[in-house]
């Protein structure tokens, strides 16, 4: 078992907030965001992690420098999306795979699902979150049927979580299907858009992991549910910039 995760991008709707370091560098209670995801990946038995960076990536480097990591650049990562940073990565990519948004906090009974999920390839969606999703999945006997912000009403299923689980034998139709992508031009989609190309081919699996905490690191409310999960108090006196700090 391999992890990829994608840190490449600048996080533009919480930048401001966080003095502009990378969004999965936020101090989580004593630890970085990032940091908590690489130990938590360790103790399941990753070995083999890697990160693609690009925004700040020497800040990010900095934070990690005790662990062993290998890295992956995607210098275009202010003109292209994090489909980019999977096609810059792709020799990392060989073995029982799990990809994952480095923004994302997933609390560790969520990680533990995910290391027993059989399905591939499978993302996890949370069904607790229809009425606050931002990225909404449509989805039927664990399948993935429709997929999209602008999805409404009766077709939200639930909210994507940002990872998902591939297994090595779907890896070569995966990343063909990525080369295509990239060789016309759609290098402004996301990574999880090889996946949803599918859709209508063969199956696309979804875990619903309903309720289980977790939080995606896009705006302050969101860091604040990380904060309030992990037993810290939120200094409401004190400005978001001093309460949001970066490690």
């Amino acid at each position: 078992m391999k992890a990829l995760l994608m840190a490449a991008g600048k996080g533009t709707r919480i930048s401001r907030y966080i003095e502009g370091k990378p969004k999965c560098t936020v101090d989580i209670g004593e630890i970085s965001l990032i940091e908590y995801t690489i130990q938590e990946l360790m103790k399941r038995g990753v070995t083999e992690i890697a990160l693609v960076l690009g925004y700040h990536a020497d800040d990010i480097k900095e934070l990690l420098e005790k662990y062993d990591i290998r890295y992956y650049y995607n210098y275009f990562y202010d003109v292209t999306n994090s489909i980019a940073s999977l096609w810059f990565a792709q020799d990392f990519v060989d073995e029982d795979m799990i990809f994952m948004n480095a923004d994302v906090y997933l609390e560790p009974a969520l990680l533990d699902e995910v290391f027993k999920m059989q399905e591939s390839p499978v993302l996890v969606s949370d069904s607790s979150r229809k009425e606050q999703a931002d990225y909404k999945f449509y989805y039927e006997d664990g399948q993935l049927i429709k997929f999209g912000k602008q999805l409404e009403g009766d077709d939200i299923s639930g909210e994507y979580v940002g990872v998902a689980r591939v297994r090595k034998d779907f890896l070569p139709v995966m990343m063909e299907r990525l080369q295509e992508l990239i060789e016309k031009g759609e290098h402004h989609r996301w990574w999880e858009d090889v996946l949803y190309s599918f859709v209508g081919e063969q199956p696309i699996k979804v875990r619903d992991i309903d309720g289980m905490f977790w939080a995606e690191v896009d705006y302050v409310d969101d860091y604040e549910r990380i904060l309030q999960s992990r037993g810290y108090e939120i200094n409401y006196n004190v400005s978001i910039r001093k309460t949001m700090q970066v490690i």
